[in-house]
């Protein structure tokens, strides 16, 4: 996988006083964008931090958003790290190349 950080901008369309912003026209890509904005086009900066917190996820699994799936119930990346991680098993989500390069607790840590 080759990871394109780009454009966590969407908290640019704020004006200088405001802390959320509600748009008609939802833009992005499915998969990174946070409920708020892609079903309400609700807008803050809580959304820029959403996308970078998928990203992350991906990088730290070796997997894409939205072609991880569950054997029995088909979840999504961020559905399937909830249930590891409420179930106390978030390091079966760590990518098992990176288990050389890693120290387990600062993974869960962050």
């Amino acid at each position: 996988m080759n990871p394109k950080i780009s454009d966590f901008g969407m908290a640019r369309i704020f004006g200088v006083n405001e802390s959320e912003v509600n748009t008609k026209r939802v833009v992005g890509t499915y998969g990174y964008m946070s409920s708020e904005f892609a079903f309400h086009g609700l807008v803050s900066i809580k959304t820029d931090v959403f996308s970078f917190g998928v990203m992350l996820l991906e990088l730290v699994s070796g997997r894409k958003n939205m072609s991880c799936f569950h054997a029995v119930h088909p979840l999504n990346l961020i559905g399937y790290a909830w249930r590891l991680w409420i179930q106390g098993r978030g390091l079966e989500l760590m990518d098992a190349t990176m288990d050389e390069f890693c120290q387990f607790a600062l993974i869960i840590k962050y």
